[in-house]
């Protein structure tokens, strides 16, 4: 429904960027507390981009992790300083079909070469891999039913309804019809594609179920799993493990290139122009994109340094970037769907939901590194290893000590976010003088809430339209 709506919406008010959405709805405030959270998650999300390509051409050659960061930086913010959007486009389309034909040519080889179908399967549940239906309501369980599911959707939509990297996409398309069919391929895409991960997931226990790699000593971190079984499987076949790597790379330099763009002009747009109300020269404007460009890449390469001191891409990227993504999902979320929502008390909202998130996010972190808390692994075995080889011993922490917020499992913040600045919004706006709904334009709110809204919202449409173009185009 919020991707529909959401389309719909920035269709029918005429909004190029999704935050033009906020100001309308609200005030420039909101618009702003927006688009600080949407640089904060690109500038979070950064260090992921260039670490894990790095870290895998390291495992594959050898090469020092921090001079394979520098040279993936190097290069994209290159072709985006130099070509602009239309080079990020170019390279983007043939990016993505090299990663997906690395990591389709890497699962039919690998199962060529593995034990079998009935093999495989029969192994993954043996160990513990294939668990479909923990509906454990318990929070704090890694993985269940109700994480996956609640938390998958709301990351997943917060990404792809109310992000700026995805919206500039679907704006760029001819009509909404359009918009939505490159929805649906995206959404077909995605979900076959983490389906390979999936699967090439069973093929790397199945290898290495009676020989654990971390234990053995073949590899330092978790995070060079993949590029050890791409080498030790399929490693022999001419050409494979370049272009593993090439998958890898086209992946990063593909996302990194679009942050990289549309964060620089959501800075110019939003923070220069919109927030501070500076109106700068073309030749300016460009300066300062271009010079953002550079500045983000220098982020990207520092925090590198931060990242390889943790353990756990998936969670921690999961983790961090949930901050700001629900929040921003959160606020869209109360615009559209809570007619007296006011700016008070969705700047409230906001920020709540933004210290909380960060709070539960931060928090796990640095109890983690504290050695206070434990990641819940499944079992592994060495029994297989050549050599003299000891199980690992885990150090037992007694984690009912812990604080409650710190022991949730990952999945939960996005969600908290989102209900956050949901609820603290609508109740303060309650209190605070909420919004006329006489007053309010229908063409902010959701189609879906158009049946509990008065008939006078409805008289006048095309002067409140106009009105909210006015009122941007002299913000701008």
């Amino acid at each position: 429904m919020e991707l529909n709506t959401g389309h719909w919406l920035m269709v029918s008010v005429d909004c190029q960027a999704i935050t033009e959405y906020l100001e309308m709805r609200f005030h420039s405030v909101i618009r702003s507390i927006a688009s600080f959270m949407f640089i904060l998650d690109e500038i979070l999300f950064l260090p992921f981009i260039v670490y894990v390509p790095a870290l895998a051409l390291n495992q594959v050659s050898g090469i020092n992790l921090h001079v394979i960061a520098v040279v993936i930086v190097v290069v994209c913010v290159f072709y985006t300083f130099v070509g602009g959007i239309k080079a990020v486009v170019h390279t983007d389309a043939w990016q993505v079909l090299v990663m997906f034909l690395s990591v389709l040519a890497v699962a039919v080889l690998a199962t060529y070469y593995a034990d079998g179908w009935d093999a495989l399967f029969d192994d993954a549940s043996k160990g513990g891999r294939l668990i479909f239906t923990n509906t454990n309501p318990s929070p704090y369980v890694r993985h269940t039913v109700w994480s996956v599911l609640i938390g998958g959707f709301s990351y997943w939509t917060s990404f792809n309804a109310v992000n700026q990297t995805m919206v500039q996409r679907y704006m760029s398309l001819p009509s909404l019809k359009k918009a939505r069919a490159s929805m649906a391929i995206f959404t077909i895409g995605v979900a076959a594609f983490v389906s390979v991960c999936c699967y090439v997931g069973l093929l790397i226990f199945q290898m290495y179920k009676d020989c654990d790699p971390l234990s053995s000593g073949l590899i330092t971190h978790d995070d060079q799993l993949l590029p050890l079984f791409v080498v030790q499987s399929v490693g022999h076949i001419y050409g494979m493990p370049g272009l593993f790597i090439a998958g890898i790379f086209g992946a990063a330099l593909s996302s990194l290139s679009v942050v990289l763009n549309s964060t620089s002009l959501v800075i110019l747009e939003d923070i220069v122009r919109g927030c501070f109300k500076m109106k700068p020269s073309e030749r300016a404007s460009t300066i300062l994109v271009k010079s953002t460009i550079i500045v983000l890449g220098f982020v990207a390469i520092s925090l590198v340094f931060v990242l390889e001191q943790l353990s756990g891409i998936l969670s921690i990227c999961t983790s961090m970037t949930a901050i700001a993504a629900g929040t921003t999902f959160g606020l869209f979320t109360l615009g559209m769907l809570v007619p007296w929502a006011n700016t008070v008390g969705t700047a409230v909202g906001g920020i709540a939901s933004a210290l909380l998130a960060g709070w539960i996010s931060f928090g796990t972190q640095f109890t983690i590194a504290a050695g206070e808390l434990n990641s819940q692994k499944l079992p592994i075995s060495v029994e297989g290893c050549v050599g003299n080889v000891t199980m690992p011993q885990n150090i037992w922490v007694d984690e009912e000590q812990v604080f409650p917020l710190y022991r949730l499992s990952y999945h939960w913040i996005n969600p908290i976010g989102v209900a956050t600045a949901i609820l603290v919004g609508a109740l303060v706006s309650l209190v605070t003088k909420p919004t006329e709904m006489k007053s309010l334009d229908p063409d902010v709110i959701s189609p879906v809430i158009h049946r509990f809204l008065p008939k006078d919202c409805f008289q006048g449409r095309n002067l409140h339209a106009q009105a909210h173009k006015n009122l941007l185009n002299s913000s701008t």
